[in-house]
């Protein structure tokens, strides 16, 4: 009886203590996996933006209110990145405190809309030091009482991100001069390029909500002409047609997936911050020196949809025959 007692009571005061952790929310995986770098297990880590969905087109849920609602602490990106965020919060009714991870930051501007700006900041890993300041002092002010768990976390976490910055600092510097040139889908790698010395082209502007045109392709192709660029990228949260199409019309590779709005899931090599942007880095090295070029999810899934078709239709010419055969027999 004692046992059963004791169990109930532990159980009890389990369930207590994650009851009691503060709500924690981010809007997107990379500003997620900074604070859960920050916090550790000290507080309960939520995110709104799926890991793998796209930020700039997502659509808020009803269970998004709810989690907003019952949070403590909100950290978004801005800059126009997550354009739903704010109507979410307003309609939540939300009392929690709600930080912006690039204040501090100074933006690159759109060139085609004033008062706009490039919300992909973390793509630039030194600008991504300010992010993590920014996570660790709303930590303190919301829970004083672990303030010295976020300095330390803080501190080791940031050692990690500055060797990060050099190691891409030195691989960049593998590719030929001439040949540091970047085309993706969309925009994403202006903080990138500007950091780490690489020339941008993109079909898409700085947010996936507007299409490529015609243009755009003609632009892009010249651009591949003009620099001899060996490969395209394709981006994990967005479709690789367009991408695929322009590099077999102009005989060159895709040079691989790579992450920008959002981290990768579990099993790829893009699955933290960390990962993702190390992953980005040795893919585009790899690449443009010509040296590898590695397999997307997306060329995977192709070939295996091409394998079942071709089973398929084995299996088929498998079933004409045999009633031939077996008039053959007879």
């Amino acid at each position: 009886m004692k046992t059963f007692i004791l169990t109930i009571l532990t159980c009890f005061s389990l369930n207590s203590y994650a009851q009691d952790k503060l709500q924690v929310v981010s809007s997107a995986s990379m500003i997620y996996d900074m604070v859960k770098n920050i916090t550790g297990d000290l507080v309960d880590n939520k995110l709104i933006v799926p890991i793998g969905g796209d930020p700039h087109l997502y659509e808020p849920k009803p269970s998004d209110a709810k989690l907003v609602a019952d949070a403590d602490q909100i950290f978004i990106n801005g800059l126009t990145f997550e354009g739903w965020i704010l109507e979410l919060i307003a309609n939540s009714g939300t009392s929690a405190i709600i930080d912006t991870v690039t204040i501090g930051i100074d933006p690159i501007s759109n060139s085609k809309y004033a008062n706009a700006y490039d919300p992909h900041a973390w793509m630039d890993v030194g600008l991504s030091l300010q992010y993590i300041d920014n996570i660790k002092d709303a930590m303190i002010n919301l829970d004083p009482a672990n303030t010295t768990a976020y300095i330390d976390n803080h501190k080791r976490y940031k050692s990690k991100l500055l060797e990060l910055d050099e190691y891409i600092e030195k691989r960049i510097q593998e590719i030929p001069e001439d040949q540091r040139v970047i085309i993706t889908t969309h925009d994403a790698f202006a903080y990138y390029g500007r950091r780490y010395g690489l020339q941008l082209e993109a079909l898409m502007g700085i947010s996936t909500e507007t299409d490529a045109t015609s243009t755009d392709m003609v632009r892009v192709s010249k651009a591949i002409k003009k620099f001899k660029v060996p490969a395209l990228f394709v981006e994990s949260t967005i479709s690789p047609k367009i991408v695929e199409q322009i590099a077999k019309d102009n005989g060159i590779s895709i040079g691989g997936e790579l992450y920008t709005d959002s981290i990768g899931g579990p099993e790829t090599e893009g699955n933290s911050y960390y990962n993702m942007m190390k992953h980005n880095t040795d893919t585009i090295v790899e690449a443009l020196k010509g040296e590898k070029f590695s397999e997307t999810r997306y060329q995977t899934q192709s070939e295996g949809s091409n394998l079942t078709t071709y089973l398929l239709i084995g299996l088929i010419l498998l079933l004409l025959l045999i009633p031939i055969i077996m008039k053959i027999n007879k």
